[in-house]
């Protein structure tokens, strides 16, 4: 999706409950130019905040709030080197199967592109919409983002498998 498609779409916000065993459920509501913002950092963690700001369309101090607004609030953990996947071990993996309701799928990808516990999204076709791989520390963790997810509009239905063992 480019980011022009993704400057068009509304403003969502979405109210998450506070729980006590999972500091990662307290996120602060995100507008469109946080979700933004992530899917760029997502593709180029490295990326200067100039040229965050040049395709944001926005100025480098609103770069430079935004990304300390999701550091505080411990949207963004830290910046990270990717590993093949098989060399991660202390991860949960599960994939979420994500059925949309009507014609929001573009609405529902870019909300999901911003969710910080989303790893990959693809497009399927079948009885579910998209496929969700999503990565996790531990179990409360999974759970908060699976509630998360569960609370944007247009997701009609979703299905989780947790990733146990691989065969090779």
């Amino acid at each position: 999706m480019c980011l022009d498609s993704i400057n068009n779409l509304p403003y969502r916000q979405i109210h998450l409950p506070f729980r006590q065993y999972s500091l990662t459920a307290f996120y602060t509501a995100m507008d469109t130019l946080d979700q933004q913002l992530i899917a760029l950092l997502r593709t180029d963690a490295r990326a200067s905040v100039a040229t965050l700001a040049h395709r944001l369309g926005v100025s480098r101090g609103t770069v430079n709030n935004r990304i300390t607004k999701l550091e505080d609030s411990g949207t963004i953990v830290g910046y990270t080197v990717r590993l093949r996947p098989d060399i991660e071990h202390n991860e949960i993996t599960a994939w979420m199967s994500i059925a949309v309701e009507g014609n929001q799928t573009r609405e529902v990808i870019a909300i999901l592109l911003g969710e910080p516990g989303i790893g990959e999204l693809h497009d399927t076709n079948g009885r579910w919409d998209l496929l969700a791989e999503i990565r996790s520390a531990n179990l409360a963790d999974l759970a908060a983002v699976l509630e998360r997810v569960r609370l944007i509009k247009g997701i009609g239905a979703t299905e989780t498998s947790i990733h146990l063992q691989s065969y090779k």
